[in-house]
């Protein structure tokens, strides 16, 4: 993860039957909603001499990180079909994230993206985005903020069911003793996670709070908690990245550990072919990305708004294990899964 945040860049271009079901729901909810008016191409819903939208996505994602990527894949080739003209900026801090938030403002930007890692933080940008007349849309986290923060949708998975699932898996696993490894305090996503394990899983679940902005302390810091709790027979991680760690770890301290996670990168991929990693749950960044800028594009070129601006569009959770990874893997390889 970067610790000097970057600034506004200009965006380049940069699914088991569950996750496919989820993806086509997403695809329905904003899609369906304007007929057959959404297979026109972009440039017949302007008229000739018009301005193309400028649309802005603002997330708290870390330099580096291919999650983000796929994010922003899927963002630019949404933007790219509608003919968008898209900016991408990303602070971790929610101070600096909302400041970005404020600079698309200022920017006049047609639309806003944000994710609500940070909802507190991002209210007020929000609320002077509306009375620009800048829509805002969320997306990957804030699913219990986005309306109330003043969002008009939101692409994503619930991450307290999200949690839920993986402490039923591990009841299935017959785990006993898992570690639910935190690698960004503050971050309401990962937290509720971490807390739906807890609520359904029937063995014992404790936090491990690790500096996810360096990897060598977080292979580091995991290992130590194994060496002092040789019982823990499962690490859940809440990154590809960390999952990855965590496997160096539980090798490091001799552990009998397994290792599971939400989130995916082709290196995790492999490490769920391998059987490094028991499994992965996927929410489908690439989806978000590109469901959030696409919806931005139909609300201003055609008034709709998915769910009725009720309901989120939900892009998640689906497993991933050895049994499906071959189903996923073309895809993780060609950057959108």
């Amino acid at each position: 993860m970067n610790t000097s945040p970057p600034r506004p860049a200009p965006g380049r271009p940069t699914h088991s039957a569950a996750l496919t079901a989820a993806a086509a729901a997403g695809c329905l909810l904003v899609a369906g909603c304007s007929g057959a008016g959404a297979t026109r191409s972009a440039a017949d819903t302007r008229a000739a001499g018009t301005a193309r939208l400028k649309i802005a996505m603002v997330s708290h994602g870390d330099r580096g990180d291919a999650f983000w990527d796929r994010v922003r894949k899927g963002a630019a080739d949404a933007a790219a079909k509608d003919d968008v003209e898209l900016t991408y900026a990303n602070d971790p801090d929610g101070a600096g994230q909302a400041e970005l938030v404020r600079d698309a403002i200022r920017d006049k930007v047609d639309g806003i993206a944000v994710t609500l890692a940070k909802p507190e933080a991002m209210k007020a940008p929000i609320t002077e985005a509306k009375k620009a007349g800048i829509p805002v849309v969320a997306l990957n986290s804030g699913i219990d903020d986005w309306k109330s923060s003043g969002a008009l949708e939101y692409f994503g998975q619930d991450e307290s069911v999200a949690g839920r699932a993986v402490g039923d898996k591990l009841d299935d696993l017959r785990a006993k003793r898992t570690l639910c490894v935190i690698h960004e305090r503050g971050n309401i996503a990962l937290e509720a996670r971490c807390a739906g394990v807890k609520k359904t899983f029937g063995g014992q679940t404790s936090l491990a709070y690790v500096d996810g902005t360096d990897m060598t302390t977080v292979t580091e810091s995991i290992a130590a908690r194994l060496r002092q709790d040789p019982g823990i027979d499962e690490v859940v991680t809440n990154g590809a990245q960390f999952a990855l760690a965590a496997v160096k770890s539980v090798k490091e301290a001799g552990s009998r550990a397994r290792v599971a996670t939400f989130d995916l990168n082709d290196d995790l991929v492999k490490a769920v072919q391998s059987g490094d990693v028991q499994f992965a749950v996927d929410q489908q960044p690439y989806l978000q990305g590109y469901l959030a800028v696409d919806a931005l594009w139909l609300y201003r070129t055609n008034g709709n708004i998915s769910g009725g601006g009720e309901s989120p569009v939900l892009t998640g959770p689906a497993f991933v294990t050895k049994t499906n990874v071959a189903e996923v893997a073309q895809f993780a390889a060609n950057g959108t899964r």
